[in-house]
């Protein structure tokens, strides 16, 4: 089963993309930006929130959008085409505080049956990574292509 999501506009390089969220707030344009942070190992941050008008991104807006499953998924959907460019890569993910980070996890377990097995969900403990299990709070994620 594929959950619902956006239409996805990509950048060439795979580190960009933007989509458009249609809900009770109308039609908000999201972008999803994937920055270098680490070169050993070769690690990108995901972001991701409301366009700005100078391209920027704010990622500690709450929309309310009603959409919230679809505009996951829509972010989800981009990791694939990013591994295309970066297979060897770690994505690394946080939300802005802990009741974003929380969102994440809790769409995680959610989710996880959906998630194909060529990927692998660890999440941070303790200042270490472990596999990812359901109801552990961690404070950050990191994605890895087997």
């Amino acid at each position: 089963m594929e959950l619902p999501r956006y239409q996805i506009e990509y950048s060439v390089d795979s580190l960009y993309y933007e989509f458009v969220s249609k809900g009770t707030q109308g039609s908000i344009v999201k972008a999803i930006q994937y920055d270098q942070i680490l070169d050993k190992p070769l690690t990108f941050n995901l972001s991701f929130g409301d366009k700005l008008s100078d391209g920027g991104i704010e990622d500690n807006v709450v929309s309310n959008n009603g959409d919230t499953d679809m505009v996951l998924a829509t972010v989800a959907a981009t990791i694939p085409d990013f591994f295309t460019e970066y297979p060897t890569a770690l994505v690394y993910f946080i939300g802005l505080g802990s009741v974003r980070t929380r969102l994440y996890q809790m769409t995680i377990n959610k989710f996880m049956s959906l998630i194909p097995s060529e990927y692998l969900i660890y999440g941070e403990l303790e200042g270490k990574l472990e596999r990812f299990k359901p109801k552990t709070n961690y404070k950050s994620f990191v994605i890895k292509k087997q």
